[in-house]
């Protein structure tokens, strides 16, 4: 990557993107995002136990 002159970056130029329709319930956007986090561990507590844990993630988006 080679660093832009003063030059080169007074040449640069930006234009705003076009407007885009989207999906609306009546005149509003929305979107429900529900996550849910949970694990779980068992450790016996005794001479040579084994620890044994399980973890689990899921995330449901819904928009309208």
């Amino acid at each position: 990557m080679r660093e832009l002159s003063l030059t080169e970056l007074d040449t640069e130029r930006t234009e705003l993107l076009p407007t885009r329709e989207t999906l609306s319930f009546g005149n509003s956007n929305w979107a429900s995002i529900v996550a849910n986090n949970s694990s779980m561990a068992l450790n016996a507590a005794t001479f040579h136990s084994l620890a044994h844990s399980e973890a689990w993630q899921a995330i449901t988006v819904t928009q309208g």
